[in-house]
């Protein structure tokens, strides 16, 4: 039985992907925690600013892959991911590293505008000077966000270009380029499936849904049998780091404020737009794993949305 330590396993992906790997026969979960747990006997709590007792930890364990889940923003990426790394390598029983991703193949230039993304590109570097085997995972979109509360997920709600309650969207570009949506559990699956392949890629590609920005809001009109007032926002516009406010924004300004949430948006909403968004299907996971099936759009939304 191969033994699998997740760091971030109480977070959005990270306890998502711990639950899939729970169901697995062939594979021993374990959670890397700062906080002691009494509720999970399989939490080993560490110390992210302790190379040596990572490396310890991990060993005494017989950890053979971690798979990290930290977000891509913040001192745990930037700190404890680099640090688990190293321990990692120093480890004699560990020999496969998921870094932190779940998201699109970032481009250098995203340096600009997301500067965190420093430690994402130094977690690649130093992952390829290693003797470790190590595999970044890419999803585009999280399929997530347009579900409603009902839907399993353990992200925290956001409103995306539409904002299915109310009826209206605020579509990136004209809304005509290809962009790939992925069910965190869809993702977990791959990812549980892709630690039994011999061999593994730099980057792991998963594919849940693609279609575009105009294709999403079409589906969505004729499934809530609604019209949406749609608005358009230019590349100028994003690139000013402003997108139109949708009603459903407000309720989340409480915990991230409004100023920064636009910022934030409008980085992504632009990936959206220039195609940085689309993850190729061929050669992706899908077909390695073809009996993996994944959420649609149009599932998602006939299934929570239609009236």
């Amino acid at each position: 039985m191969v033994k699998v330590a997740i760091a971030g396993g109480t977070g959005g992906v990270g306890r998502t992907i711990l639950d899939v790997l729970n169901t697995s026969s062939e594979h021993q979960a374990y959670v890397l925690s700062r906080q002691p747990s009494s509720s999970s006997p399989n939490t080993l709590t560490v110390d992210y600013t302790n190379i040596p007792e990572l490396a310890s930890t991990l060993e005494t364990n017989q950890i053979h892959t971690v798979i990290s889940a930290f977000a891509v923003e913040g001192h745990s990426l930037a700190t404890s991911q680099l640090n688990l790394i190293e321990a990692a390598i120093q480890s004699k029983t560990t020999q496969r590293f998921i870094p932190s991703g779940y998201a699109i193949p970032y481009p250098e230039r995203s340096l600009k505008v997301l500067p965190q993304l420093k430690d994402y590109f130094k977690a690649i570097e130093v992952l390829r000077a290693s003797r470790l085997q190590w595999t970044i995972f890419v999803n585009g979109i999280f399929l997530d966000y347009f579900g409603p509360s009902t839907l399993r997920s353990y992200l925290k709600p956001n409103v995306f270009v539409l904002d299915l309650v109310s009826h209206v969207a605020a579509i990136p570009g004209d809304g005509n380029v290809p962009v790939t949506f992925t069910y965190t559990f869809d993702l977990a699956r791959f990812v549980v499936a892709a630690l039994d392949l011999e061999d593994w890629p730099e980057e792991s590609r998963v594919v849940g849904d693609e279609l575009t920005w105009n294709e999403f809001v079409g589906l969505a009109e004729s499934i809530q049998g609604t019209k949406f007032t749609i608005h358009h926002d230019s590349m100028e516009k994003l690139q000013q780091f402003e997108i139109t406010e949708l009603p459903g924004h407000r309720a989340l300004y409480q915990h991230f404020p409004r100023k920064a949430f636009q910022w934030f948006m409008a980085i992504f909403e632009l990936f959206t737009a220039d195609g940085s968004s689309r993850i190729a299907r061929e050669g992706a996971l899908n077909e390695r794993f073809p009996d993996i099936q994944t959420l649609t759009v149009r599932e998602l939304l006939e299934k929570y949305w239609q009236k």
